[in-house]
């Protein structure tokens, strides 16, 4: 039995207009305090807040501070995470 649909192309999984939207967005907000969730395997994640501190062409940089006497660490996201829903980020008020 034939099926002519069977072998039609296939598009890409990330189109470069939402991964460069994403990057323009987070570059609009340089300085704004973030939240992002991290989903990782196990049902396990991982919640950092901060400011988001720089943008590069493949990923962006979150400084965090986790306490009064603790040092600022900088922790680096990618725009391919945010948009496979693999990070989630959200605008602290």
């Amino acid at each position: 039995m034939f099926t002519p649909n069977l072998y039609k192309e296939v598009e890409p999984v990330i189109e470069k207009n939402n991964v460069v939207k994403i990057r323009q967005d987070i570059a609009k907000h340089i300085g704004a305090k973030v939240k992002l969730e991290s989903n990782r395997k196990h049902n396990k994640s991982t919640i950092n807040e901060g400011i988001i501190a720089n943008v590069y062409p493949s990923i962006f940089t979150i400084e965090v501070n986790d306490g009064d006497n603790s040092p600022i660490r900088t922790v680096s996201y990618s725009y391919t995470d945010i948009f496979t829903n693999s990070v989630e980020i959200t605008l602290c008020s």
